[in-house]
C-alpha cells in the first residue's frame, strides 16, 4: 500500500519530507521486527520508548518512522503526530482495510466470566456451522487453529492484523475479551463492535485504576462506542441485569438492550436452578422460548456465563434447538471449575478465581454440594492490586473448613510479604501458610478425606509461576494429579 494513501487516515501530520510514490510493506511497533519498507510507530510505553529506538527501525529496514517529537535519525520519513497510540490506531486500521466493518465483532467485558463466555458462545455459533475467531485470555483462536497470546486484549495493531486475517479466512463471527486496560489504553480503538457484553463488576485491577468509579468508567467505553447511528449493521448492548452495575453502563449507550440474569425480571433468564457435583440443571427462558437444560458447567457464575452467550447467540439468530445442543455438549474450560480425577474418592477442583467476588461463587457454589470437608489453597499475585489481598483471605476462611495460603505469582515482590498482606488482618484461625505452592497443594491432598472437597484458585489455566520476573514451568492441575498419585491412587 502507498504511503500517502495510509496516511490520508490522519486528520493532519507534520512532515518535511514527501510522502509520494513510497511503498509500505508493513508496520511494527518493535524495531527487532522490522522488515525492509516497513513503517515503525514509536510508542511510549510503561518502561520503554519506542522513540529510542527509532536509528535501529531504519537500520534494520524502516523507511518510515511515525513519532510524537523531532528525531535525531537519518534515512527514513519522519512522519509527527500529537498521538502515537491513537495514530497507530488509525493507521492499522487503514492499513488492514476496516478488517472489522466486514465481520459480526462480539466483545465482552467484565471482571469475572469474560472467557467462559467467549468459549461458550464459539461452541453454540460452530454448532450454528459458522466458522468462528476468538481473542481472548488463553489463546487466539481462528477456526480450529490456535495462537499464544500475551495480553488479554493486544493492541490496536496486532488486533487489526489478527481480524484483516480472520476476514482473509472467512470468519463468520468474530468475539473478544475486552479488558478495561485495552478499553482505557487505546487497544481496541478502531474495533466496529456489534454486540457489547457486560458480565459483571467487582473489585479488581486497583493497582491500575484509581478506585471502583474509574474501573466502571473503563468498562463504560465499550457501550459507549456502540455509536448512536441505527441502521442496517443493528447494534446491541448485552447487561447482567443481576449487576447493580448494569443500571449505570444502560446509560452509556443508546443502542437496544437485551438483558439477562437470574434474580431480576431479564430477556434471558434462568429458572428451576439445581446444583450438583457434575452438572447443573435448568430451565432457559429466551424471548424465541423455553427449554430445559442439563450443563456440565457448575455453579450461578457458570449460570450466568450460560446467560451472556445465550443472549448474543439469540440476536445472532442461533435457533434454541441449537443452543441447547451446544450447551449439552460443552464440557468445560480450561482450569475454569475442571475437575482433576485420578479415581481418588475426594473432589480436586481448579479454578481461575483471583478476586475476592470471583472466589465468593466458586466457594458458595461448592458449598451447595459439600456433604463433608471443603479445602482451599489460594494466593493473591505480586505487583497487583495489595486491596484484595485480605478480602481474599477472609472469604477463604469463610467458605472453607481449612484454608491453605500459598503463593500464587508473586512476581517481583517477596512471596511471605504477599502472604503477610493476606493474614495480617484475620481473625480466623482455620487457616495455614505455606508459602511453597507445590508443597502447599500437597499438603491439602494428604489432609483429604473421602467426600471432602478442595479447590485450587488463583492461577487456573496457567501453566507457569512467575517468581523475581522469571517464568517457571507450574500446572496447578499436573501437580494436583502427582500429589494424588502420591497417596496411592
Amino acid at each position: 500500500m502507498q504511503l500517502e494513501e495510509i496516511l490520508f487516515a490522519l486528520p493532519f501530520y507534520k512532515t518535511k519530507q514527501s510522502v509520494e510514490n513510497i511503498q509500505v510493506n508493513g508496520m511494527k511497533m518493535d524495531h527487532r521486527d522490522i522488515k525492509a519498507g516497513d513503517i515503525f510507530v514509536c510508542i511510549k510505553g510503561f518502561t520503554v520508548d519506542g522513540h529510542r529506538f527509532a536509528q535501529q527501525a531504519i537500520d534494520n529496514g524502516a523507511n518510515v518512522i511515525i513519532a510524537e517529537k523531532e528525531l535525531d535519525v537519518s534515512g527514513a520519513i519522519i512522519i509527527i503526530v500529537p498521538d502515537t497510540t491513537r495514530a497507530l490506531a488509525l493507521l492499522a486500521t487503514k492499513y488492514y482495510q476496516y478488517p472489522t466493518n466486514q465481520i459480526p465483532l462480539i466483545g465482552i467485558t467484565g471482571t469475572n466470566g469474560k472467557t467462559t463466555t467467549t468459549y461458550l458462545l464459539e461452541e453454540i455459533c460452530q454448532k450454528h456451522n459458522k466458522k468462528t475467531g476468538l481473542i481472548g485470555t488463553i489463546q487466539v483462536k481462528i477456526g480450529h487453529d490456535t495462537y499464544d497470546i500475551k495480553n488479554t486484549t493486544p493492541d490496536a495493531l496486532h488486533l487489526q492484523r489478527l481480524f484483516n486475517q480472520m476476514v482473509e479466512e472467512k470468519v463468520d463471527i468474530a468475539m473478544m475479551e475486552v479488558s478495561s486496560h485495552a478499553l482505557d489504553l487505546g487497544r481496541v480503538y478502531g474495533c466496529d463492535f456489534d454486540i457489547a457484553v457486560f458480565t459483571n463488576l467487582s473489585q479488581d485491577h486497583l493497582d491500575y485504576h484509581q478506585d471502583m468509579d474509574d474501573y466502571l468508567r473503563a468498562k463504560t467505553l465499550l457501550f459507549t462506542g456502540l455509536g448512536n447511528r441505527y441502521e442496517d449493521k443493528k447494534k446491541y448492548a448485552v447487561l447482567n441485569i443481576d449487576d447493580p452495575n448494569s443500571e449505570y453502563i444502560k446509560k452509556s449507550t443508546a443502542q437496544p438492550i437485551v438483558t439477562y440474569g437470574v434474580n431480576e425480571k431479564a430477556d434471558v433468564m434462568a429458572t428451576n436452578i439445581h446444583y450438583h457435583l457434575k452438572s447443573t440443571t435448568f430451565t432457559l427462558e429466551t424471548p424465541i422460548g423455553e427449554t430445559n437444560i442439563t450443563s456440565q458447567l457448575i455453579g450461578t457464575f457458570n449460570i450466568y456465563n450460560i446467560l451472556a452467550a445465550v443472549s448474543v447467540a439469540i440476536l445472532l439468530k442461533v435457533p434454541l434447538k441449537t443452543i441447547k445442543e451446544a450447551l449439552e455438549t460443552i464440557a468445560g474450560v480450561d482450569g475454569r471449575f475442571e475437575q482433576v480425577t485420578v479415581g481418588q474418592k475426594f473432589a480436586v477442583i481448579v479454578d481461575y478465581a483471583h478476586t475476592p467476588d470471583s472466589l465468593e461463587n466458586v466457594l458458595q457454589t461448592i458449598k451447595e454440594f459439600a456433604e463433608q470437608k471443603v479445602y482451599v489453597v489460594v494466593g493473591t499475585g505480586g505487583d497487583r492490586d495489595r486491596t484484595k489481598r485480605p478480602l481474599m483471605a477472609n472469604v477463604a476462611t469463610k467458605y472453607s473448613d481449612v484454608a491453605i495460603f500459598t503463593s500464587d505469582n508473586p512476581r517481583t515482590e517477596e512471596p511471605l510479604a504477599i502472604l503477610n498482606d493476606m493474614t495480617s488482618g484475620l481473625t480466623a484461625k482455620n487457616y495455614q501458610v505455606i508459602e511453597n505452592r507445590k508443597e502447599a497443594i500437597h499438603h491439602a491432598v494428604q489432609l483429604a478425606n473421602d467426600g471432602d472437597i478442595i479447590l485450587i484458585a488463583g492461577k487456573g489455566h496457567e501453566t507457569y509461576q512467575e517468581i523475581n520476573g522469571i517464568r517457571y514451568d507450574f500446572d496447578d492441575r499436573v501437580i494436583a494429579k502427582e500429589a494424588i498419585k502420591q497417596k496411592g491412587y
